[in-house]
Formats: structure tokens, C-alpha cells, sequence
């Protein structure tokens, strides 16, 4: 060896900068600002951990050092320095790093650094993916405990030029874990449901669309409209019942959203997948306590602080677990985790090709049962080691149509995504039997929702006929029958007997529980109603709709203390969400505070098209205030994009009707009252026996003066969704009757009706005296002595 050349072991790490190339052929001024703001940051941490640089290639570092530590903690330093900084930069100026980091045999000549640590190192880095750190299994295994960091093992890697296929980690940030569950929750705060859909009340009560179980058909005072949610997003979660001391079971798990690795961030949807089935097939389990899916999946993978997740989410173990699809291939890593301590209780990885992938998720279930010494039933582990389709292209159908069924944001397209997806699972494997059962769903959303057509509801009607005649005994199979038999049937009955087999027999499957609290409503038990909510929270405690669903059961019985306090919950989960926020703002309408109400309505930003409950609430404060500008001046800027409002076009007209007539523009007001009439028959030529279009376009009859009309559609509106077959919404139709009485002078039948209607628990807002006594479609009927006590007396 000659002087010159001197051969040592050292750890050598690479940097890179993300999308440096394409910047300069864009922005070589900027690209070029950055690169030197860039270089000045590295050389400033460097020597802190005793780094040489050997060279910049470009925009990439190499440098030597004397132990894997020191590099791990350099690189750590680096990506902590460069997410701070990049926080507060626009996203123009963004800097973003990929690094890599081997240990081994390197040879110095003549100021360069040569050898298969070298050769390693500079493989490793581009798989660090922006602001990552990828590190050999020989850094890992010396700094795994040195770290306070966690590690995530990727799939055997082929290097190029590197004969043997080595074993790679990605060091999990505690920053990175973090803002992983916050941007996932800030990509939620600007999204929004789609507003080409009307939300139509059924009676069914589904955590998927906010409150399709009463907020679409939500008719009261003079606007009977149809309300679309808006964004779910997401916050700090709020404390839960568990953390406020009550015991946490030891045999309980909440299993955290996967990590999509793959180079593809299309395949996201197939760790979605992954995890929906492993959550699934733990939920079957009845001596395990599993929280649902919609509660965990606002935390994004590998929160940083697992204590505190654990205790929201009252449970003592997580699960955290990554995907990597690979073409053929699919690397699934998993880890269970005890909350209270951050101990790793169990770890293992899964390789499989796409034709074998079938058996894992039972495979890692059976897993954790044994590790929290859950014993399984005989059908439990039937059940765990079942494989659903033999059929690999049909099983990813499947898996994309889990992904955009459980997904938070813009529902009536996903629901739309996930039935092209089921409908596609199904047609390539015919014999698919849970395919057509989530299909069902999916139909039965979509019907009572937005595509109340005939064509829609026979799809689902055939697709039940299947999952019965293909797996009967599936819980699934059981809860699309009964959803069948309500949504599609009307048959609540047999719908109940399903709901309560599931119940019974799975009793971590809170979307049972939470359809038996609405049919319970429904069939005006609503103290049981009650009952069932508060169980459905337990197992999903931070889904917002499940908690502002169980808040119209509150209402609906007047209980506006129980309301505010589930309703402060979803908001606390979800600041910006217009529906909560509509719904909160409408139980102190219904109390009598209007100046509350409006402190609500104004702290938000203004929603997306289409978002009725936000304005329903808001056009009858500013009707209830007699400040009618503002409000009117909102709903002209939602009516500018008519094709976005959908069937709730003529909700939104009648609503700018009722401003424009209060404010004494008469002649403006007819204009938008026939606009309406047009919008709500048009509506009505697709779906003739939606209640609640009709109960909206007898309201818009009155007041373009046709009595008959009016009257008539009223009372079909009542005939079809009578209150002793549907007690959420059935009074509802009769309080518009009773408005459309008091406005032609039928002062005998109103006055009774709203005398029934005061001590009638329905479908929220609900008549209370103190709306009786402002609420100025009651005008008519003042000075009535039976009328003035109504308004006198309290509030039943």
C-alpha cells in the first residue's frame, strides 16, 4: 500500500437533493439559491458530529465518518433542520434531502474515498424517499438502541452492482411521525364532499356520509332542503372517556393506518387495503376490544406519541405496520406496540407475490390474538384462515374499493370509486362473496344519498342476492341484507333482526351498533337510541360523524346538553367542518340564543358548494335576527356555480326566497321561488317518491300562491314517510303541513299540530316554544289564546 492510499472502516453517508435537475431546467436562478442555502446548512452541522466532507457531487454530499452513531445523528440533525426550515417556506422553496448511510471498508487515495462502503451508501440514499434516512442493516444493528428513533425494515433490495440482496432500514422520525398524522389531517381541512350530490333522509344511520340518517332531510321552519356534508377534518382528537380514568382493557388494539413504501404512491390504496382486512379480520375476535377504522385513520402511521394515542383511543396496544408493492411483489411489515410504554411487544415481516397475498391478514391477526392471549372460537379461527378469492387481480379490485370506502373526504365520489372497484372485483370473480357485499353498501349509500333511481336500487337488490347465496354467514354478508331490507325495502324490521345478529355476534363492529341507534329512532325509541350511540363511540371515539349523528338523537329529544357535548367533540376533531359547526349553531337556535348561533356560523370559513345544513341554519338566524344581506349575499355566491349544487339547486333557490321576501323584495323573491319550483320538479322527475323534495316544493307552491298545490304535495309528503313508520323524519313532514296551515289559516289543525309536535321527539331542529315565540312563519296564529299559551310554556 502506498503512502497515498490508506484503507479504514468508516461510515459514509450520501445526501441528495429532491427534484433538484427538474428545478434548473424550470427556475436555474432559484434552483441555484437554494442549492448554496443548502450547502450552507450541511457544512454548519457536519462538524458538530465530527463529519469530513469528501466531496459535493453536484447537489450531493459524501462524507466520512468515524462511527455509524455520529452519521445517524448527523442525518437526523439534518432532516430535523430541514423540516423546521420548510415549515415556514412556501412550497417553491422548499428543500428536501434523501439519505444514505452504510458502514464498511473504505479506501482513501489521493483525496477521494473509494470502496464497497462507498458503492453501498450511495445505493441505499435514493430509497430514503424525500426527508428520509435509509441506513444498511449494519448501521442498524449498532444504533438501534443508541437512537431514540424507531426503525422500519424494507424489503430485501437488490443494489446495483452489489452482488448480495441486503437488508434495509428507514429510520421513522419523531417529527416525521408527527407531521404525518397532522398534513394528513390539513389535506383533510380543505376537502370537501362532493357537491353534485342531494343528501336524502332514509331513517339509516351511517357513520361513512355525515349523518345521512337525518341531515339531508333536515325540514324546518320554511326551508326543507337537503343538507351535504362537508370536509372531516382533522385536529388535536379530543380526550376520551378512557382518559378521564376509566380502565382500559388489556385485551384491546387499535390498528394505525399503513405506511405505503412503495415507489408508486398510486398503491396507496393497497396499504389501505391491508390494513382495512387485518383491522377486520381482529374485529371478529370477541375477546379483543377493536376500535373502527374511521377513529384511527386521522393519525396517520407511527403517531410519536403512543401514550396519548392510545389513551383517545382507549386501548392499550397500537398496531403500526407498512406496505411495499413491488410489481408481483409485496413486502408487508407489521409491529405491535404497548401504548402505555412504547414496548415492542411483537414485529414481523411478510413476503409474498400478489397470487399468495390472500392468507396474510389472518396470518397476522392469529398473531396478535396469541400475543394478548385472546382464545379463539372454533369459527374465530375458520374465520382468520378463510380466504375470500383465489382470484389476485380481483383481490386488488377489492382492496381499492376498501381504500375509497373508508376514506374521509369527497364521499359521493368515493362511494362512486369504490363501487366501480367492487363492481370489478365481482366480475372477475364471480364467486366473490364478500365483493358483493360491500357492493351492497356502497349501492345502498349511494341510493339513499345521491342516485335514488330504480337502476341503483336493483343493483344492490342483485348484489345482496349474491353475498347471500356466496357467504350467508359473513358478518358483512348479514349487515348488507339488513341495509338491503331498509334502504332498499323499507322493511326495518327484518333490517333490525340483522343489525342485532351482527351485534350480538360481532361486538367490535360499531357500524352495526351505530344502524341499530338509527333504526331505533326511526321506530321512536329514543332512549335506546341513545343507548346504542354511546356504545358505537366506544369502539370509534374519534369518528366526527358518528359523534355528530348521535347528536341529532340528543336533539331530537330536546336534550340540547348531551347535543352541545358530542357536537364540542366533533368540533374539536373537526374546527372547520361547516355541518358540525351548522348543527351545533342550530341547538341554540333551538334554546333561543340566535346571537350564539351566529358566533358560531361566522367563526368558520365560509363552506364549499352545496353544504345546506351550514345554510339552512344560517338563512334562519338571519330570518330569526332580521339581518338578511349577509346571509343573502352567501347564497348568491353558492348559486353563481348552480351544475355544483345538484338536486339541491332548488333548496338553495328557495332559501335566497325566503331572504329576498323577508327583506321586502317581493318581486325578487318570486323570481327565486320559480326557479326553484323548476329545480325541485326537475328533482322530482328522477326521484317522484322522495319525500323530501316534495315536502321542499310544497313549501315553494305556497308561496307562489297555490294553495292546492301547496297542500296536496304536503300531504303526499306525509302520506309517504308517515311518523308511525319513520320517527325521525315523519314529523318532520308534519310540521311543513303545519306551517303551510298557519300560513292559509287553518288555525285549528296548526295549533294542533304544533301542540303534538312540542312534546314529540323527531328529527332535529325540533319545535321548541322558544322558536314558537320568533319564528315569524307562525305569524298567523298570534294572538290566538291556545297559540299564546303554546308559546308560554316550557319546553318539554
Amino acid at each position: 500500500m502506498s503512502e497515498e492510499e490508506i484503507r479504514k472502516l468508516a461510515a459514509i453517508m450520501f445526501t441528495d437533493m429532491v427534484g433538484y435537475s427538474a428545478l434548473s431546467q424550470r427556475d436555474d436562478k432559484l434552483a441555484l439559491e437554494l442549492l448554496e442555502e443548502h450547502r450552507k446548512l450541511l457544512r454548519e452541522i457536519f462538524p458538530r458530529f465530527h463529519g469530513s466532507e469528501i466531496k459535493t457531487i453536484g447537489d450531493a454530499f459524501l462524507v466520512e465518518f468515524n462511527s455509524a452513531l455520529e452519521a445517524a445523528q448527523c442525518a437526523i440533525e439534518i432532516q430535523r433542520a430541514l423540516a423546521k426550515r420548510n415549515a415556514d417556506a412556501p412550497a417553491d422553496r422548499q428543500i428536501e434531502l434523501k439519505i444514505g448511510i452504510h458502514i464498511g471498508d473504505v479506501v482513501h487515495r489521493g483525496g477521494d474515498v473509494y470502496g464497497d462502503g462507498v458503492n453501498i451508501a450511495s445505493r441505499i440514499e435514493p430509497l430514503a424517499g424525500a426527508g428520509g434516512i435509509c441506513v444498511s442493516m449494519d448501521v442498524e444493528r449498532q444504533i438501534r438502541n443508541a437512537v431514540e428513533t424507531r426503525f422500519e425494515k424494507l424489503a430485501p433490495t437488490e443494489l446495483k452492482n452489489i452482488s448480495v440482496p441486503m437488508e434495509l432500514f428507514r429510520i421513522v422520525l419523531p417529527w416525521e411521525r408527527q407531521s404525518k398524522a397532522e398534513g394528513g389531517r390539513k389535506k383533510e381541512e380543505t376537502s370537501v364532499i362532493s357537491a353534485h350530490s342531494t343528501w336524502i333522509w332514509t331513517g339509516a344511520g351511517v357513520a361513512a356520509a355525515l349523518l345521512l340518517m337525518g341531515v339531508a332531510g333536515w325540514w324546518w321552519s320554511n326551508r326543507g332542503n337537503h343538507s351535504t356534508p362537508t370536509s372531516r377534518q382533522g385536529a388535536s382528537p379530543p380526550r376520551t372517556e378512557a382518559a378521564a380514568g376509566v380502565a382500559i382493557p388489556e385485551k384491546s388494539i387499535a390498528v394505525l393506518p399503513f405506511d405505503n413504501l412503495s415507489d408508486d404512491k398510486a398503491n396507496a390504496y393497497f396499504a389501505e387495503g391491508i390494513q382495512d382486512e387485518i383491522l377486520t379480520r381482529l374485529s371478529k375476535i370477541a375477546a379483543l376490544k377493536v376500535i373502527s377504522r374511521t377513529s384511527t385513520q386521522k393519525y396517520k402511521s407511527a403517531p410519536d406519541n403512543l401514550r396519548e394515542v392510545g389513551q383517545q383511543l382507549g386501548v392499550a396496544n397500537l398496531l403500526e405496520g407498512s406496505v411495499q408493492k413491488a410489481g408481483n411483489a409485496v413486502h408487508i411489515n407489521v409491529q405491535l406496540i404497548k401504548a402505555a410504554t412504547d414496548e415492542h411487544m411483537w414485529a414481523e415481516s411478510y413476503d409474498r407475490e400478489l397470487q399468495n397475498i390472500f392468507g396474510v391478514e389472518g396470518e397476522v391477526a392469529g398473531a396478535i390474538a396469541d400475543q394478548l392471549n385472546a382464545k379463539l372460537t372454533g369459527s374465530e379461527k375458520e374465520s382468520l384462515s378463510t380466504k375470500p378469492t383465489s382470484n389476485p387481480q380481483a383481490y386488488d379490485a377489492y382492496l381499492r374499493g376498501l381504500a375509497f370506502a373508508g376514506r374521509v373526504d369527497a364521499f359521493a365520489a368515493n362511494v362512486v370509486k369504490s363501487i366501480a372497484a367492487f363492481e370489478e372485483a365481482a366480475r372477475l370473480d364471480p364467486q366473490f362473496g364478500l365483493a358483493w357485499a360491500h357492493l351492497v353498501r356502497e349501492d345502498g349509500l349511494a341510493y339513499i344519498n345521491f342516485d335514488h333511481t330504480p337502476q341503483r336500487r336493483d343493483a344492490g337488490l342483485l348484489a345482496v342476492q349474491n353475498a347471500l347465496k356466496l357467504a350467508p354467514t359473513l358478518p358483512e354478508t348479514q349487515l348488507a341484507d339488513g341495509m338491503s331490507h331498509n334502504f332498499f325495502q323499507h322493511d326495518t324490521s327484518t333490517a333490525k333482526s340483522r343489525y342485532e345478529a351482527v351485534h350480538q355476534n360481532f361486538p367490535n363492529n360499531s357500524f352495526a351498533v351505530e344502524l341499530l341507534g338509527s333504526l331505533a329512532r326511526q321506530e321512536g325509541d329514543w332512549t335506546k337510541s341513545q343507548q346504542y350511540y354511546k356504545a358505537a363511540i366506544d369502539l370509534d371515539p374519534q369518528n366526527v360523524f358518528l359523534l355528530a349523528d348521535a347528536s341529532l338523537t340528543d336533539a331530537g329529544l330536546r336534550d340540547l346538553t348531551f347535543a352541545r357535548n358530542h357536537l364540542e367533540r366533533a368540533r374539536n376533531l373537526s374546527p372547520q367542518n361547516s355541518t358540525v359547526v351548522g348543527i351545533l349553531a342550530s341547538t341554540h337556535q333551538m334554546s333561543g340564543d340566535f346571537a350564539q348561533a351566529q358566533t358560531l356560523l361566522d367563526g368558520i370559513t365560509a363552506p364549499a358548494e352545496g353544504e345546506q345544513w351550514y345554510f339552512n341554519t344560517l338563512t334562519n338566524n338571519a330570518i330569526f335576527l332580521r339581518k338578511y344581506e349577509p346571509a343573502m349575499a352567501m347564497l348568491k355566491a353558492q348559486l353563481r356555480k348552480p351544475t355544483l349544487l345538484g338536486n339541491s339547486l332548488g333548496g338553495f333557490q328557495s332559501n335566497l326566497a325566503d331572504l329576498q321576501r323577508h327583506a321586502g323584495d317581493t318581486a325578487a323573491a318570486d323570481h327565486s321561488y320559480e326557479q326553484a319550483r323548476v329545480a325541485l320538479e326537475t328533482a322530482l322527475s328522477v326521484q317522484p317518491e322522495n319525500s323530501d323534495l316534495i315536502a321542499s316544493l310544497a313549501w315553494v307552491e305556497m308561496w307562489l300562491g297555490h294553495k292546492d298545490k301547496a297542500f296536496d304535495l304536503a300531504r303526499k309528503a306525509v302520506a309517504l314517510t308517515p311518523a308511525s313508520k319513520n320517527g325521525f323524519t315523519g314529523p318532520q313532514r308534519e310540521e311543513t303541513l303545519a306551517r303551510i296551515e298557519a300560513h292559509f289559516g287553518d288555525k285549528d289543525d296548526a295549533i294542533a299540530a304544533v301542540q303534538h309536535l312540542l312534546t314529540t321527539s323527531y328529527g332535529p331542529p325540533v319545535l321548541t316554544t322558544e322558536l314558537l315565540r320568533i319564528d315569524p312563519d307562525w305569524d298567523n296564529l298570534r294572538g290566538d289564546p291556545r297559540f299564546e299559551k303554546l308559546c308560554q310554556e316550557p319546553t318539554k
